[in-house]
């Protein structure tokens, strides 16, 4: 389920006091204690928000270093890093020496793995990430994907949609998890569709566009703005030129380009001979 976030305030007339109650080393899970002379629901805020609002508010507390806000049940290592503004919610896992930027969400039950930087306005949802990944300023991953479908009574429906395994951006799964490899690296506005697995070191240059449950091996690299259509297979070792776009499966590896892809030789050729005609044309 998405997470929409349409303000982020902090309403505090008092300052919660953090209790200790997990004695696992290096790693706390804190709650809020009572506090007595806690503002009454007549002269306070909560008096329109209600007493939801106020357990709500009162379940995050401040993290100690760098001064973001968490979830009582959080698992959050004590050499993490949450900057100011930055919110993590009920039960994520944080691991040792992660960076989370100001802006940032992290939404309920994300694992986000040792040694992971993430950048400012990030919004994570559904998400398991990986050790030692960047994530940059803005990205969100974790989204429903785009999925869609009419039923029985010819109306429009919503597909169903799975937690995602995910270390850059993207939407997450419907029948499978959407998985990005290891080492993979993911240029700005890239868009991936649900369902899709990438597999290691892989290249997506600046506005790229993979569809739903495209299967690629290792060592993929797309140019800039290349199409993929959905449910097609890459084998590993492809490199597509830029503006190129794949209607079908890619059986070999090698080096390809043009609308529909096909091997790199044949698409050149596919040009030299336009150019031929087109100065041939009185």
């Amino acid at each position: 389920m998405a997470i929409h976030l349409s303000k982020l305030a902090l309403l505090r007339s008092f300052t919660p006091i953090p209790r200790l109650i997990s004695t696992a080393t290096g790693r706390y899970r804190f709650s809020a204690c009572s506090i007595e002379g806690a503002p009454s629901s007549g002269s306070s805020i909560w008096s329109v928000l209600g007493d939801d609002a106020n357990r709500n508010h009162q379940e995050f507390q401040k993290w100690p270093n760098g001064g973001g806000m968490f979830h009582k049940t959080a698992c959050i290592e004590s050499t993490a890093l949450i900057e100011i503004g930055a919110v993590v919610h009920s039960e994520c896992v944080i691991a040792a020496n992660v960076h989370i930027g100001s802006g940032t969400i992290v939404g309920p039950a994300v694992k986000i793995g040792e040694s992971t930087k993430v950048g400012y306005n990030v919004s994570l949802t559904n998400s398991i990430i990986g050790d030692a990944c960047f994530i940059h300023n803005g990205v969100c991953i974790g989204q429903d994907g785009f999925g869609f479908f009419v039923d029985e009574h010819g109306s429009m429906r919503k597909k169903p949609q799975v937690d995602a395994e995910c270390k850059d951006r993207e939407s997450r799964g419907g029948w499978r998890d959407t998985v990005i490899g290891d080492h993979s690296k993911i240029d700005n506005l890239v868009q991936i569709g649900h369902n899709v697995v990438i597999g290691k070191s892989c290249i997506l240059c600046g506005q790229v566009g993979v569809a739903g449950s495209v299967t690629m091996g290792d060592h993929v690299t797309l140019g800039g703005r290349v199409a993929v259509r959905d449910h097609v297979s890459i084998v590993s070792k492809v490199r597509l030129a830029a503006n190129s776009a794949v209607t079908k499966d890619i059986k070999e590896s090698g080096d390809y380009g043009g609308f529909p892809a096909v091997p790199i030789h044949e698409w050149r050729k596919q040009v030299a001979t336009l150019q031929t005609l087109k100065k041939r044309t009185p």
